[in-house]
Parts: structure tokens; C-alpha cells; sequence
């Protein structure tokens, strides 16, 4: 089990591309790949996404998570931080989930939406806590945690938006999907700060569990607990 930490991709994108987990994981057991291991990445994550990342060292231990994986034996769980105070404390979403561009106009190929003729999608939300962040910028936030059953593309961030709390820094999903499109334009940008908050989407997998025998948990880390301080 390793810790991603936000901004960091999992695989290779293209030759010569930035810095990857896999590259990483490689260096780091070259040891046990020249002697048979291999490096086999058991559940992904989104480049800005942080937290929990199932690793397999050979190839009993992939074939093991692998199955456990098609067989949803591994619970997943995530922290998120949302936009406002939510009027409940626990609640499910149904909702299927399809790629937006393939029944209406969208400006962004991977984004998702909901839509009847789409994959079966369930979450379950609980709210972990409200707060107020004292800023110029500030407002109403909650921490809510994430459960998803299902394993479909966005799936929290979909399923929280259509709930009208989308995560803090998420340039599709939140105040404007224009945002994330100026974001590949661009870069990061001080308009892109005021409207979006924070520099990536606040999604942090927090929790795996398999058969009630193997559990692993990370909390919050310091860059979403530094910006719930901070009143800058």
C-alpha cells in the first residue's frame, strides 16, 4: 500500500511525459523486479486525486486483488471537502452515470453526466463535519465521505454535484466547466484561484478494506487540512 500524493499521475501518459507513480514504484523495487516481482497498480486514482493505492509485488498477490477487485470485495472509501452545508447527514445516490458528450453538447470529451441510458451508479454520503473557513474567500464547507458501490469514471464528483455540493477545486464539475478548460489553456491562474479555491479537486481516498482482514486508512492530508486553517 503507498500514499499518491495529488498531481501525481499513476501511468504513463506518453514518452517522455512527467513524472508517474509506476515510474516510481519501479525504481523504488527494482530489487524484487529483477528477481521475479512485478509492479501491478490495483485500484487508480485521478492525477489530482490523493491517497490509498493497492499495490501487488507478484503475480499471486495481482491475480488475489485483481479478483477481489471484479468481485467489489474491496471497499473503498473517500474524504471529500464540498461546497456549502448538505441538509442531510447520510444519503444515497442512484443515479447512472454516461459520458455527457455521447447524448448532449459538451465542451470536455471525458466528462460525465447523468443520464438514464447510462451505467448503473450508486454512492453513499455521510457528513463528517461543517465548517466555516474566515476569509474573504470563505463560506460554508463539510467534509463528507464518500462510499461508491459502483466503480464508474467521476462517479463522487457527479453524484455530489447533482446533489448541489460539488468539491471544492473541481474545475468541471463545479461553477464552471469553462474553468477547467481555461485551466488547460493556461495553467493555474490567480482568476482560477478565486473562483475554484483550491489548485485541485478536493478528493482524498481514505480508506481500503478487503475481507474484513486487510484495512488500511489515511486521513486528510496537509494540503486540504492547511487550507481548512487558513483565511488566506
Amino acid at each position: 500500500m503507498v500514499e499518491k500524493p495529488p498531481f501525481l499521475l499513476i501511468h504513463p501518459s506518453k514518452p517522455g511525459g512527467p513524472p508517474t507513480l509506476w515510474a516510481a514504484l519501479r525504481d523504488l523495487l527494482a530489487f524484487e523486479l529483477v528477481n521475479g516481482g512485478q509492479v501491478s497498480i490495483v485500484n487508480r486514482l485521478d492525477r489530482e486525486t490523493s491517497g490509498l493505492v493497492l499495490i501487488a509485488k507478484n503475480a499471486p498477490a495481482a491475480r488475489r486483488f485483481g479478483l477481489a477487485m471484479e468481485q467489489r470485495r474491496i471497499e473503498k472509501e473517500y474524504l471529500t471537502i464540498v461546497n456549502g452545508w448538505p441538509s442531510w447527514e447520510t444519503i444515497t445516490v442512484d443515479a447512472a452515470l454516461a459520458r455527457q458528450g455521447a447524448h448532449a453538447p459538451s465542451a470536455i470529451w471525458l466528462k460525465q453526466a447523468i443520464h438514464e441510458e447510462g451505467a448503473p451508479a450508486l454512492t453513499e454520503f455521510e457528513v463528517e463535519d461543517r465548517f466555516v473557513r474566515p476569509s474573504s474567500l470563505g463560506g460554508k464547507f463539510a467534509i463528507v465521505r464518500a462510499l461508491p458501490r459502483t466503480g464508474r469514471t467521476h462517479q463522487i464528483r457527479v453524484h455530489l454535484a447533482h446533489l448541489g455540493h460539488p468539491l471544492v477545486g473541481d474545475k468541471i464539475y463545479g461553477p464552471n466547466e469553462q474553468l477547467y478548460l481555461r485551466f488547460i489553456e493556461t495553467g493555474w491562474s490567480e482568476e482560477l484561484q478565486r473562483q475554484l479555491l483550491l489548485p485541485r479537486h478536493a478528493l482524498h481516498s481514505a480508506r481500503l478494506r478487503l475481507d474484513e482482514r486487510l484495512d488500511w486508512r489515511s486521513p486528510l492530508p496537509l494540503d486540504l487540512t492547511s487550507w481548512m486553517r487558513s483565511t488566506n
